[in-house]
């Protein structure tokens, strides 16, 4: 059996291969089983998956005679630069960025990634560069409230909308995400260098799925979107004019992955929300004016996310579920208790609370830190186990 390790170098070789994108390397790791077999792959084996020919065959088999060296530079660079290397399907590996259509092979990471802990709700924030001070306001609005309510919040790094959803999670003390759409050697646009530094002290992370060398290119920055929504229970689209970028993470998250889009309106005569009341108009998102209706719309997808049953929501409506798998058209089946796992941070929490107390005075008696408190919390208020009362939480049959 392939050891970690050696799957995520066979998974890096693959990823450094010309011809070799992530829908290729889908294919051939269900034709040959693993990595490693892949690798081992001939010419003639290649040529008998879809869509690569004799001539792309036999350019895919003299990359792969070159990755072993290419890999082992870029592993040496990525030690260099303090970069961890997640691989799909390895532990570490974001879950609902796994569920997409065409997941990243390879993700690199700067940073504090925390899928399973204080990033298990994501939600994305995505914009205009030229956007107006409205959006910038509204964008920090967001942001700040989501991300003291236990979200992480996830954009992509860049000018506008982008850098005022990641400023607005920083100012709440919450957790942010930065997608780029550079390799991490780079840190684009060189003026957000500060903020990008602001994200790793505040123990948040940068993402790229690109070598660590490959500098910014507008082709780049539409498959980096599809990340940004790919990792996110949802998406909040903010001042997106027309032909905005934010538009086409707006319809992958909708139309391909399967996940929630609001929008925040602007002005009526707003070039800077042409796009975004289309969208509106259209039906491709839910209109929400404060933060309270996104968290209340991220509802059912945190449950589903909860319980492992995220992906089921998108199945083929005419299969057959599980037995017991629904309660209900859009609900998963209820915990075996109302409460918490023993031992958990959450049953910790639940014990915590003999009396009504602020969500800092309950990090402080549980000894965790105040993002994974806030998450924790969220998913105790999802479930309604707890509730607040102004700054207070107390328990529900309180």
């Amino acid at each position: 059996m392939d050891t970690p390790t050696e799957t995520t170098h066979a998974i890096l070789r693959l990823s450094l291969t010309p011809g070799l994108g992530p829908r290729r390397i889908a294919a051939l790791l269900e034709r040959f089983g693993s990595p490693v077999a892949a690798l081992a792959a001939s010419p003639k084996e290649l040529e008998r998956i879809r869509g690569i020919g004799e001539a792309t065959a036999a350019k895919i088999a003299r990359g792969l005679r070159d990755s072993p060296a290419l890999a082992d530079a870029e592993l040496a660079r990525a030690r260099q630069l303090g970069v961890t290397l997640l691989a799909l399907g390895q532990p570490g590996y974001p879950r609902l960025l796994s569920q997409i259509p065409d997941p990243p092979t390879i993700l690199y990471v700067l940073g504090d990634l925390r899928p399973d802990a204080d990033d298990r709700y994501p939600a994305a924030i995505v914009g205009s560069r030229a956007c107006t001070a409205y959006g910038i306001e509204q964008a920090e609005r967001f942001a700040g409230v989501l991300a003291g309510s236990g979200v992480t919040i996830v954009s992509g790094g860049a000018r506008g909308i982008d850098a005022a959803a990641h400023r607005g999670a920083l100012r709440s003390k919450g957790r942010t995400i930065a997608v780029l759409g550079c390799g991490l050697a780079h840190r684009y646009p060189p003026d957000n260098a500060k903020l990008f530094d602001q994200i790793l002290e505040s123990r948040g992370a940068i993402l790229s799925e690109l070598p660590l060398d490959v500098a910014p290119q507008a082709e780049n920055f539409p498959a980096r979107n599809r990340i940004i929504s790919g990792l996110s229970l949802g998406v909040l689209v903010i001042e997106a004019a027309r032909g905005s970028g934010a538009l086409i993470t707006a319809h992958a998250a909708a139309e391909d992955q399967g996940r929630e889009v609001f929008a925040v309106p602007g002005r009526v005569d707003s070039p800077a929300s042409e796009g975004t009341h289309d969208l509106l108009k259209a039906g491709g998102a839910a209109l929400v004016t404060s933060p309270g209706d996104v968290l209340a719309l991220l509802e059912g997808p945190a449950r589903h996310h909860f319980y492992g049953t995220h992906e089921d929501r998108y199945a083929d409506p005419a299969a057959t579920p599980p037995p017991g798998l629904w309660t209900a058209a859009d609900a998963p089946a209820p915990a075996p208790t109302p409460g918490a796992a023993p031992g958990s941070l959450e049953s910790r929490l639940l014990e915590a609370l003999d009396k009504p107390r602020s969500p800092d005075d309950l990090a402080a008696r549980v000894g965790a830190g105040p993002g994974e408190v806030r998450a924790a919390i969220t998913m105790l208020e999802i479930r309604g186990v707890i509730r607040r009362r102004g700054t207070m939480l107390e328990k529900s049959s309180v």
